[in-house]
């Protein structure tokens, strides 16, 4: 199945451009009302519970606009402003970043299936991160680990650039190859800094920390991801035409005058850097870049004009959920939030997948 199938099958927006232009406002408008109320939800919710109202006056108070004279305790502005609103906010950007991430690498690709994590970043950056956890390195004091998560993505980036890299061509299928194979000997690695751990603990932080959370943010630390994040997503609005070149194939964008190598080789070494940064603050978290992408297809078609904005509201409103869910099922235990996606993306798979081969059995009979 590849990507152009998967769009036409998705369909998209009818009755001109206007038409299309004003769908895709009602659209837009309507996820981010979601995502407004979405974060004053994950802001309520948890062991103490805070009213929405309360919520929006330690807000407003906070940012000097509060219209009510405070009636909350010291403890709930706390809770509020330095507990969840830093873990909310990092999820809004981490589920925006993969989802625009994983939109643009299916098409880079013209692969359905291609996700952020495809090069072998996420295993760069988990061995990063066992090395800071086993050794108990702290160089660089409390983001030791993020730096080292983030130091290890980028050095998995560079050997897969390495090793694709021929006759001063870099092909996409050698690309991917590539990134399979460093992020098989990447895994391998870990696992056996793990097996030769001597402490249990240890081995259960990696193993949290491998599933992907949104705890032990800061406000101090949010400023990384959220850059990135807005560098992702400007340079790939801007660049949105291109991608939609890609998806009439290599001969037709060339045809247009896109130069398709250089474009796809600076095109990955930004999405892998942002998929970097975004998995040193949070961990691997699967799924998001490869199943938000489909879902806002069925809503506003193949255009990336619109899929990425889309993508970029949808992925945040669904990780901001994902993560109340991980605080809140099991309390007072807290479930890894990769788990949760995991457990959403899978049988969502499964029905796209059967969904495609019904039409494709429909196609065949006619």
């Amino acid at each position: 199945m590849t990507l152009a199938a998967t769009e036409r099958a998705a369909g998209s927006p009818g009755g001109g451009p206007r038409a299309g232009r004003a769908t895709l406002a009602a659209t837009l408008l309507v996820l981010t009302a979601l995502l407004v109320l979405s974060a004053t939800a994950a802001l309520a919710i948890g062991s103490v519970r805070v009213p929405p109202g309360q919520v929006w006056g330690i807000v407003t108070h906070a940012l000097g606009a509060g219209w009510v004279e405070p009636d909350w305790s010291g403890a709930r502005e706390t809770i509020v402003l330095d507990v969840r609103a830093p873990r909310v906010l990092l999820g809004a950007v981490v589920g925006a970043g993969l989802a625009v991430v994983g939109t643009a690498m299916q098409a880079l690709l013209r692969n359905p299936l291609a996700e952020p994590y495809l090069l072998g970043v996420s295993s760069g950056a988990s061995l990063g991160a066992v090395v800071v956890i086993v050794f108990s390195l702290t160089l660089f004091g409390a983001v030791s680990l993020s730096v080292a998560a983030f130091a290890g993505a980028l050095g998995a980036l560079l050997l897969v650039y390495a090793t694709a890299r021929t006759g001063g061509r870099i092909t996409s299928v050698r690309l991917v190859l590539s990134g399979v194979a460093i992020a098989a000997v990447l895994t391998a690695a870990t696992n056996l800094l793990l097996l030769t751990t001597e402490r249990g603990n240890q081995a259960r932080e990696v193993l949290a920390w491998t599933l992907g959370g949104l705890g032990g943010v800061n406000w101090g630390t949010l400023w990384l991801p959220a850059g990135a994040l807005a560098v992702g997503v400007g340079v790939l609005l801007v660049q949105a035409r291109n991608l939609n070149l890609l998806l009439a194939g290599e001969e037709a964008a060339t045809t247009m005058g896109l130069d398709v190598g250089r474009f796809r080789a600076r095109m990955f070494v930004l999405l892998s850097l942002v998929t970097g940064v975004l998995v040193a603050a949070a961990g691997p978290i699967g799924f998001v870049g490869l199943m938000l992408p489909h879902i806002v297809r069925l809503f506003v078609g193949g255009d990336h004009r619109r899929v990425l904005p889309t993508a970029a509201l949808g992925g945040a409103v669904f990780l901001i959920w994902a993560d109340v869910a991980a605080r809140t099922v099991a309390a007072p235990l807290e479930i890894p939030v990769g788990v949760l996606t995991a457990l959403c993306g899978g049988p969502f798979f499964l029905w796209l997948m059967r969904r495609d081969a019904r039409r494709g059995t429909d196609r065949g009979a006619v």
